[in-house]
């Protein structure tokens, strides 16, 4: 029994200390360490992609903050370039409708004038022959009444002469008195002492009118 220990023990050293064994232990030692560097490696390749990545989503996030500031900006201007647009061609417009205006204003009192003079001729001596030179001078006028009057519709110059009960209109009429009128409403114009005149829709000058009121 002893004798066969002595064997086994024998077998068992010869088999350990076989030289292929030795040589093969430092062959996979290597292969150990060649694994635990090809890993070691991948990690810090993760680690820098991964550094990467944050790199490029936070100058995504500020280029498209940029972006956004940059488009915004960009409407702002073209809506200011619109509006300045809009603004120009309304000034354009409104002085060739209103540039006018100063001329209209000279030309109303002319208008006045002839109004007052055919106005000022008693119906019964232009009616005779009594006085023909009278009446030839008061058609010449009525006559210059009419063609200034075409002249002002041509230039969309249109005169305000309110009726005996049209409703009082701020925007149209001046009131120079209020008074009750018999047979006429409150708030109505009762009489027109001046007639007035609009420009293309814009008042230029306001009717003067007395307004009836409540007795």
């Amino acid at each position: 029994m002893a004798s066969w220990c002595v064997r086994a023990v024998k077998q068992s050293y010869s088999v350990v200390a076989s030289p292929s064994i030795i040589r093969a232990s430092p062959r996979l030692l290597c292969t150990a360490a060649q694994q635990k560097s090809v890993q070691g490696s991948e990690e810090d390749q993760n680690a820098e992609q991964s550094a990467a990545e944050k790199v490029l989503a936070e100058e995504k996030g500020q280029l498209e903050e940029q972006l956004k500031e940059v488009t915004d900006k960009y409407k702002r201007a073209l809506a200011d370039t619109e509006n300045l647009r809009t603004r120009s061609q309304k000034m354009v417009e409104d002085s060739k409708l209103y540039g006018i205006q100063g001329f209209c204003k000279d030309l109303l009192e002319v208008a006045d004038i002839l109004e007052k003079a055919t106005e000022s001729v008693p119906s019964e001596e232009v009616s005779s022959q009594k006085n023909p030179h009278l009446k030839n001078l008061y058609d010449g006028l009525v006559m210059t009444d009419k063609q200034i009057q075409k002249v002002f519709t041509k230039h969309g110059l249109v005169k305000l002469n309110p009726d005996g009960g049209q409703k009082f209109d701020p925007y149209e009429h001046e009131a120079l008195f209020h008074a009750p009128v018999e047979g006429k409403e409150p708030g109505t114009v009762a009489i027109v002492t001046k007639v007035g005149y609009k420009l293309h829709g814009r008042t230029l000058r306001p009717a003067l009118v007395g307004v009836a009121k409540a007795p």
